[in-house]
């Protein structure tokens, strides 16, 4: 699902990853753990074509996306990936059914089979009382959850999450750990998830570690 190979990024003269490898298979869930500072969350933009490596080679399933400009990337990544973010970023304006078809309509698919989707992707997620609640109806599990809804709007090949459960209360952040590989199990959802929680990394089928810039090897 994922090759990247010898990824590298700086900003003016600090190098923040130094030539990274990572190969992912569908299906499969990935941590990637480390210290503040070492370059996970750049790694993680960059995989979800959100920012571009100086150097290297990525291939997400099967397209080398290096090399696209701005609007093949911009179509391709609303396509195939989806991302899960600390801080929901929900559109408070929206409703959370809203919310989750969004990013439907900006792929120009049809109103009326992305709502149904948008619904079943709530009931799915046990919000299917909160359709017409705007996010700041919701508690933050709720909110978190109908974020995890938008990330799967598209049916993305892979989705991207950066500290997904590091502003919910332990109890939420239980049930969204347990939620993400529920997803795997049903419907073969591949994850790479950037996180500080412990638990969420044991439960990963791998657990990376990276230093300075680089993986420190697999636990």
């Amino acid at each position: 699902m994922i090759r990247a190979k010898q990824i590298q990024k700086s900003y003016g003269k600090l190098q923040v990853l130094k030539g990274v490898d990572l190969h992912v298979k569908q299906g499969e869930v990935v941590s990637i753990v480390g210290k503040s500072g070492a370059g996970k969350s750049t790694l993680l933009h960059i995989l979800g074509t959100l920012d571009k490596a100086d150097k290297g080679e990525l291939i997400i399933n099967g397209q080398e996306v290096l090399g696209m400009s701005s609007k093949k990337l911009a179509a391709f990544r609303n396509q195939n990936i989806g991302f899960i973010f600390q801080f929901h970023h929900l559109l408070p304006e929206f409703t959370a059914l809203e919310n989750v078809f969004i990013p439907a309509l900006i792929a120009k698919k049809a109103e009326g089979p992305a709502k149904k989707r948008a619904e079943e992707l709530l009931d799915y997620l046990g919000l299917s009382e909160r359709l017409t609640h705007k996010p700041g109806q919701l508690s933050g599990g709720e909110q978190q959850r109908v974020a995890v809804a938008r990330s799967l709007m598209n049916q993305p090949s892979i989705v991207f999450a950066d500290e997904p459960s590091g502003n919910l209360d332990s109890a939420s952040s239980q049930d969204l750990h347990q939620l993400l590989f529920k997803l795997r199990d049903d419907f073969n959802q591949t994850f790479v998830i950037v996180t500080h929680n412990d638990e969420l990394a044991k439960m990963s089928d791998r657990r990376l570690e990276m230093k300075d810039g680089k993986f420190g090897g697999e636990m």
